[in-house]
């Protein structure tokens, strides 16, 4: 059976009529390591996701919460970031080579194509944000 919800635990860092900050602290898949303070590899970054403000359940700074995502729009996501631009690059070298550019002309086609399209991705961000809702619910 396949996960049906993305969640990550977060903490609520602030609180507004629209929106309610949950900071996110993601870290690497080593961070379980007994070495990872010795290598420099491991590493935690903080995330900041506002979600709507739910009228019906209040929410204080500090609290530890749930942020959730539905896996569907985590799997839309995965293929707007990764999939497509690589998909786009082999095209853009593919083609150039097939019109008898040189590599290197190749390699900078597929490069502009793909910048072309975190252009556009960038352009409909508005767009693109209302469609990844996410929600918080306590911790259980």
């Amino acid at each position: 059976m396949a996960k049906e919800a993305i969640v990550h635990t977060g903490k609520i860092v602030g609180v507004n009529p629209q929106f309610t900050t949950v900071e996110i602290v993601s870290e690497a898949a080593c961070a379980s390591c007994h070495a990872a303070g010795l290598c420099g590899l491991s590493e935690y970054k903080t995330k900041a996701v506002e979600v709507p403000t739910s009228p019906t359940v209040y929410y204080e700074p500090g609290e530890e919460v749930d942020v959730v995502l539905k896996a569907s729009m985590g799997h839309k996501a995965v293929w707007l970031a990764y999939v497509v631009p690589l998909v786009i690059l082999l095209a853009g070298i593919l083609l150039a080579l097939r019109l008898g550019a040189g590599e290197g002309l190749a390699a900078l086609v597929a490069v502009c194509a793909v910048a072309l399209y975190y252009l556009g991705i960038y352009l409909l961000r508005d767009k693109l944000q209302d469609e990844y809702i996410f929600t918080i619910r306590k911790k259980q």
